[in-house]
């Protein structure tokens, strides 16, 4: 298994680098990111809908439409300004309320599944526009590095966690909710980071005030990765699943690689913007 893992994320690895370093050719469209988008859109929110109760799931076109939609918005247009995703968010939840009022016939599903679908289009679709956002903070180069932060940041979290509480692991962080994370690992992961976001403020210039602001920022960002983590845990955990699925090896579904960054974007998003 953790041959595997370091086989596969390594593979994943070099694609998000090669992703963020061949689109800034393509600027201002980026269309390595739009198809990296439009792929969680369509392939994790499948996965996404396959975790809910069959009674109250929503129809696969709806959700993954709506969230292809908002995740689609934040390139419409020069420096992708000509639409605001949280427009597009809003209409979709609206569509999705024309489609159970056309289609309901007996009480007790339509409200549960209508909230699925507004969850769907809110976790992946939402979440998910803050990467296209990072994108129009700068020019090409510096957003590749700031990019590379919110991706390698909180997986270098997961992979310090990850063998930090292998080898070392003895209390149980949340046992009930999460029964392989350990407060080991969770130090362990925040000092990996930590160290990436240090290491990679070398590259360019990404923060402005040096080393100190780097560590707070792979500090943030981590604890951001951990609770997207969690976050999907308790998704799996509710649907009553292990993985979200299997056509990644050694990680599971495309939802078990992105999650915690999902929770990353807008955190590095709000500290590039505001700090």
């Amino acid at each position: 298994m953790i041959r595997t893992r370091m086989i596969f994320g390594t593979l994943l690895a070099a694609a998000a680098a090669g992703m963020l370093v061949a689109d800034r050719w393509f600027a201002p469209w980026f269309p390595f990111l739009f198809a990296c988008l439009m792929a969680i859109g369509v392939l994790a929110t499948r996965e996404l809908v396959r975790l809910f109760p069959a009674a109250f799931r929503p129809p696969h076109w709806l959700a993954i439409g709506g969230t292809c939609l908002i995740l689609a918005s934040n390139f419409a247009g020069p420096a992708g300004v000509g639409l605001r995703f949280g427009d597009v968010f809003v209409a979709a939840v609206l569509v999705a309320f024309l489609v159970e009022m056309r289609q309901y016939r007996e009480p007790g599903h339509a409200i549960p599944r209508l909230a699925l679908t507004t969850f769907a289009f809110a976790y992946l679709g939402t979440l998910g526009s803050f990467f296209a956002q990072i994108r129009w903070l700068g020019d090409p180069d510096r957003t590749s590095l700031l990019l590379a932060l919110v991706i390698f940041v909180p997986k270098s979290g997961d992979i310090g966690a990850f063998f930090t509480g292998t080898f070392f692991g003895r209390h149980k962080m949340t046992p009930t909710l999460s029964p392989k994370k350990t407060w080991e690992g969770f130090a362990g992961g925040m000092l990996a980071a930590m160290g990436m976001a240090i290491g990679l403020s070398f590259v360019g210039d990404a923060f402005r005030h040096g080393i100190l602001e780097a560590a707070a920022f792979g500090l943030a960002v981590g604890v951001a990765g951990v609770l997207g983590d969690l976050a999907e845990s308790l998704i799996k955990r509710d649907g009553q699943s292990k993985d979200a699925g299997a056509g990644i090896p050694g990680f599971g579904g495309l939802l078990d690689v992105v999650d915690s960054v999902l929770f990353a974007a807008p955190v590095a998003y709000w500290w590039f913007l505001y700090v």
